[in-house]
């Protein structure tokens, strides 16, 4: 029995060494953060401002000294469309807010308006979801309902479970094109080391786990079966 747990704490000492290369798109420390703001260096108009409109969101259309023009909680329907007086329908699915603004500027002023000015806010992005998985309570897909941390992921997941890797915590991001990823660590930021950083709509949020925890906690539930940390005496009879 002394063999196999020599065995076993060979193999836990194999797991915690073994640490595989981070893939080149694959951010850490300072330069995680530049990819991915924290929400201190973040304001809710900056996480929302290359946020994509989807469908069933909530929209302000506001045209400058325009009233009757000006719409408030117009909400995008399945096609992606709003429907705005004189202009008609638009498709706002997929832009900006200030792309369909720019966009509203041209319509009304094409037949209608002579300068428009037109902003265009997300009153509510029922679009923006975030998928977590990994080490957590339960995962899934969830809604964001505004400016939202990864501390709050993590809580929309129901915290995360006793084997987790909170130092390596991987937010997944298109940018630009292309699949980006930053490593940040959980346990830091809880205790004030490290910054919160936001999450944005379609992020992907890996709570990784550790393979030594994991294969300690193996141990721990066969050792009953295995007599390895118990040792039965027999009673030497008279």
């Amino acid at each position: 029995m002394r063999g196999l747990l020599l065995v076993a704490l060979a193999c836990l000492t194999a797991a915690c060494a073994s640490t595989p290369p981070l893939s080149p798109s694959i951010r850490t420390g300072s330069n995680a953060y530049a990819l991915m703001p924290a929400a201190a260096a973040s304001s809710p108009d900056a996480a929302l401002a290359d946020y994509r409109i989807g469908a069933l969101d909530t929209l302000d259309v506001t045209v400058f000294e325009e009233p009757d023009l000006s719409a408030k909680a117009i909400e995008v329907d399945a096609s992606g469309q709003i429907a705005l007086p004189l202009v008609g329908t638009v498709q706002a699915k997929g832009k900006t807010a200030s792309e369909l603004a720019s966009e509203l500027e041209k319509l009304f002023g094409a037949k209608y308006l002579r300068n428009p000015e037109v902003t265009v806010s997300v009153a509510s992005s029922v679009s923006q979801k975030v998928s977590i998985q990994g080490e957590v309570v339960q995962p899934g897909v969830y809604q964001l309902t505004g400016p939202t941390t990864l501390l709050d992921v993590l809580s929309l997941a129901k915290g995360e479970t006793d084997i987790a890797k909170l130092d390596q915590v991987v937010v997944f991001r298109n940018i630009n094109g292309q699949r980006m990823g930053a490593v940040f660590n959980v346990d830091g930021i809880r205790r004030g080391e490290a910054a919160d950083p936001v999450i944005q709509g379609n992020d992907l949020v890996v709570v990784g786990y550790s393979a030594a925890s994991k294969l300690w906690q193996n141990i721990i539930h066969a050792a009953p079966l295995l007599g390895i940390f118990t040792r039965v005496t027999t009673p030497v009879l008279p």
